[in-house]
């Protein structure tokens, strides 16, 4: 259960650096903001903290879905907009290199 004065950000999902694609960028994620800092164990040295409510990131098809379940649950909650959507991604193929007729320069 989270806390009362425990506020929810709700934003669309980023680009993984490791991917390519937009795979699973398309959904929408409420996800707590932390209540206390996290600090260092000093027996082992991992950072933690008592907020359990900061592991948790629910994910929603759309922004109105994701409003719709903080305002269900008396969550208040911050809405950020959806980042601006680059142009496609041109599918290429190793064949175009080498393609007959091509009017692109070598590209290494």
């Amino acid at each position: 259960m989270p806390h009362e004065s425990q506020k929810a950000r709700i934003y669309r999902a980023p680009k993984s650096p490791m991917q390519s694609g937009r795979a699973r960028t398309q959904d929408w994620v409420l996800q707590y903001e932390p209540l206390e800092p996290k600090r260092i164990d000093p027996l082992t040295g991992w950072s933690g903290s008592g907020d359990t409510n900061g592991q948790l990131r629910l994910a929603f098809p759309t922004a109105e879905a994701a409003v719709a379940y903080a305002e269900a649950k008396g969550i208040p909650y911050e809405v950020e907009p959806a980042p601006p959507v680059r142009a496609e991604i041109k599918p290429k193929s190793y064949a175009d290199n080498f393609r007959f007729g091509r009017t692109d320069n070598w590209t290494h």
